[in-house]
């Protein structure tokens, strides 16, 4: 991933991405600086929080990534995967209802959700969510398409 181009983002980008990170998963993001980071032949744009890839956006929306999920411990918008689950989801693969063992009820199909191992608690990836989360839980299906995982070129990438 090449960067096109950075800057520091201005006061009301910075209001609408904390507004939207505190809407959706109940972070509060107080941070001195955010810094834009457009990067070439991908959909995400990086957001540096104080130097920390912390936030991406992704089709004008603004969520954590997994290195920012696991800073700022969400409250909301959470998927938990069983042990047997954390392999294949910290590999990419999207999230099948087997290895559910709870989501939050506020999501709605369409969301980006964290994925988390139930152990622990750390965020193993990020994804659009397929179904609601009343419907997450069950014998078969996919539910969550991941778009971003531990391990993978973006969590990587190094600004």
């Amino acid at each position: 991933m090449e960067v096109s181009s950075r800057h520091h983002l201005r006061s009301d980008q910075i209001s609408a991405l904390t507004d939207s990170l505190a809407a959706q998963l109940g972070v509060d993001l107080d941070a001195e600086t955010f810094e834009l980071v457009e990067l070439e032949e991908t959909p995400f744009d990086l957001v540096l929080v104080d130097g920390e890839p912390l936030v991406f956006r992704r089709d004008g929306e603004w969520f954590v990534t997994v290195r920012g999920a696991n800073e700022l411990d969400p409250d909301t918008h959470v998927v938990t995967v069983d042990p047997g689950a954390v392999e294949f989801v910290s590999g990419g693969a999207d999230v099948m209802r087997p290895g559910i063992v709870e989501a939050d009820a506020d999501i709605a199909e369409g969301d980006l959700v964290v994925v988390a191992e139930g152990t622990h608690g750390k965020a193993l990836a990020v994804g659009r969510a397929l179904v609601d989360g009343s419907e997450m839980t069950g014998d078969s299906g996919k539910v969550v398409a991941s778009i971003h995982h531990v391990g993978d070129e973006f969590y990587e990438l190094r600004v």
